[in-house]
């Protein structure tokens, strides 16, 4: 039975070729493996191959795992929704928030950041598809709340995500990651200092990667089913 190692070793190759196919330096490229639900020993094995990020969509579940494996000096993504009364937990025990979609939430998080700590890294949530299902901020909203979270000490803005509908095509995948780059190119042309993109997953990886993904969140193809 194939492993998280081998695993691992097989999407980086084929992170790798997509940038390639897209023109893009393959470094520029960083998978985050979706850990939610997974024991801790297949994270272990991660981590000992040389996996840093992992990403967490249950508060209490992450900070577990978390603390059990300090060690490793990993970096934690929380990317599940965040409720009103977790965003003291998450501004204390994560690095990263890429659900942000509320500016009543993001002020939380910046107030409640411990001062010992580098301001946490967020991306807004955009909800591209404009789905009455998902979370995520409409476009048209998104230079406002971008300017108000720049104000914020505790928090720094890094980029932009979204988790859009299922398309089974490949060209039809691009839509919407082309979309999402597009908006971030506009704030970029705003004066906004952005540098990520958190787009793509276990069955469109390929497709954000030639929209310009910076961060894929790929989890079942890592550490296979939950």
């Amino acid at each position: 039975m194939i492993g998280v190692t081998e695993n691992l070793a097989l999407i980086s190759d084929l992170l790798q070729k997509a940038a390639n196919e897209a023109g893009r330096d393959p470094a520029s490229v960083n998978l985050l493996a979706v850990s939610k639900k997974q024991p801790l020993d297949k994270i272990r094995q991660a981590a000992a191959a040389g996996q840093r990020n992992f990403g967490e969509n249950f508060v209490q579940e992450g900070v577990e795992k978390i603390e059990a494996l300090a060690e490793f000096d990993l970096t934690w993504h929380f990317s599940g929704p965040l409720q009103r009364n977790k965003t003291r937990t998450v501004a204390e025990y994560f690095d990263w928030v890429h659900t942000l979609d509320k500016l009543k939430t993001a002020r939380r998080l910046s107030n409640q950041r411990p001062d010992h700590l580098a301001p946490l890294n967020v991306c807004l949530q955009v909800n591209v598809d404009a789905e009455a299902s998902k979370s995520g901020i409409a476009p048209a909203e998104l230079p406002g709340l971008a300017s108000a979270c720049m104000e914020l000490p505790g928090i720094r803005l890094r980029g932009l995500m979204c988790l859009p509908a299922i398309r089974d095509e490949f060209e039809a995948q691009r839509v919407p990651f082309a979309k999402l780059r597009r908006l971030q190119r506009a704030l970029k042309d705003d004066g906004f200092e952005l540098d990520t993109l958190s787009m793509g997953m276990s069955n469109d990886f390929r497709a954000a990667v030639f929209e310009g993904a910076t961060i894929v969140r790929i989890g079942t193809a890592v550490f296979g089913e939950r």
